[in-house]
C-alpha cells in the first residue's frame, strides 16, 4: 500500500490533507475558508489564524472519512481530543450535523434531529461509540431516513443498537434489504405533522429528501451548496438515474419553503426563508432555458 503524501497544493504551515484524500468535500463544508479542492484533492489554502478557523479546521480534520487531514502542531493535540466530544454539532431547534463522515458513504454527511415523538437520524456516520453515548444522552434514535441507497454508512449497527426503525424507499432497498419500513410510490408522505418525506428521483430510481418543520430541508445528494460560488450546487456528472428526473425534482422544491439546506455532499445554507426561495426559482427558471 502506498503511503499518502501531502497534496503538493497545500499552502506551508501545520494543517495539510494528503493523497489519501477521496474529495468528498467534507473539510469545504466545515471549514470552507481553510480548504480548497484542487481538481482530485482538497488542500489546505489558508492556515487558520482565527480561534474559529482553527476549530472548525479540527473538526474537518476529525469528520474526514479517510484521515487524510495532518496537523503537525503538537500544541493542538488536546485541542483535537477536546473537539471530538463537541459532535454532533448542534445547528438550530435540536437539529444537529453528526460529522465522522463514512468512508463506505463516500464522506457523506448525515444528520441527528431531537423530538419529543422520538428522535431521527438522517442517513447515518461510521459507527463510533463516542456518537453512540452522544446520542444516548439525547434520548436514542427512534428512526433512521436514509435518503438513498449511497448514504448509507453504519446505519444497521445505530439501528440495531438503539432499536430504531429504517425508513427507505422500494427502489433503493437493496442497500438495506432488511429495513423496517419500505416506501412505495411516487408520493410524498406526511409522516407526522413536522416531518415529510418527499420523493425527490433523479440522483438515483428512489431518492427521497426530508422536509423537517418547514425550515429544514434534508436533501441528500439531490441539492446542495457552492459556498465558493454562493449558490445552489447540484451533481450532474455524479447523478446515476437521469438528471432530467432530478431537475424536476429541483424544481418540485419551489412548492415549499425552507430556511436551511442541508446535503449530503456539498455545502450546507441558511438564508431567509424568502430567499432562499427566490433563489431556487431563480435556478430552476435558469436550469429550464438551459434544456
Amino acid at each position: 500500500m502506498t503511503t499518502p503524501q501531502r497534496v503538493a497544493e497545500n499552502v506551508t504551515g501545520d494543517f495539510y490533507v494528503t493523497t489519501a484524500c477521496i474529495d468528498c468535500g467534507t473539510c469545504r463544508m466545515l471549514a470552507p475558508d481553510v480548504y480548497t479542492e484542487t481538481g482530485k484533492y482538497s488542500a489546505v489554502r489558508h492556515q487558520p489564524q482565527t480561534s474559529d478557523e482553527v476549530q472548525r479546521s479540527v473538526y474537518a480534520l476529525l469528520a474526514c472519512p479517510t484521515a487524510a487531514i495532518r496537523c503537525n502542531n503538537p500544541d493542538l493535540k488536546a485541542t483535537i481530543q477536546n473537539a471530538a466530544s463537541d459532535f454532533p454539532l448542534h445547528l438550530e431547534g435540536g437539529v444537529y450535523y453528526n460529522g465522522f463522515t463514512s468512508r463506505h458513504a463516500y464522506g457523506a454527511s448525515s444528520y441527528f434531529i431531537q423530538h419529543p415523538d422520538g428522535n431521527w437520524m438522517i442517513d447515518a456516520p461510521r459507527w463510533l461509540p463516542s456518537l453512540v453515548k452522544k446520542y444516548e444522552a439525547l434520548g436514542g434514535i427512534s428512526t433512521i431516513l436514509l435518503t438513498h441507497q449511497d448514504d448509507i454508512g453504519d446505519a444497521e449497527r445505530y439501528a440495531a443498537h438503539f432499536g430504531a426503525k429504517r425508513i427507505i424507499h422500494e427502489y433503493e432497498k437493496h442497500a438495506q434489504p432488511d429495513a423496517e419500513h419500505i416506501l412505495q410510490g411516487r408520493e410524498d408522505i406526511q409522516w407526522h405533522p413536522d416531518f415529510q418525506i418527499l420523493f425527490t428521483p433523479g440522483h438515483t430510481k428512489g431518492h427521497v429528501s426530508l422536509l423537517y418543520k418547514n425550515r429544514f430541508l434534508f436533501s441528500g445528494d439531490h441539492l446542495a451548496w457552492d459556498s465558493e460560488r454562493d449558490t445552489f450546487k447540484y451533481y450532474k456528472e455524479f447523478c446515476w438515474y437521469s438528471f432530467d428526473v432530478q431537475k424536476e425534482s429541483i424544481a418540485k422544491l419551489t412548492q415549499h419553503r425552507f430556511a436551511w439546506l442541508l446535503p449530503g455532499h456539498g455545502g450546507q445554507k441558511l438564508l431567509d426563508e424568502a430567499d432562499m426561495h427566490r433563489r431556487l426559482t431563480e435556478l430552476v427558471a435558469i436550469m429550464k432555458s438551459n434544456n
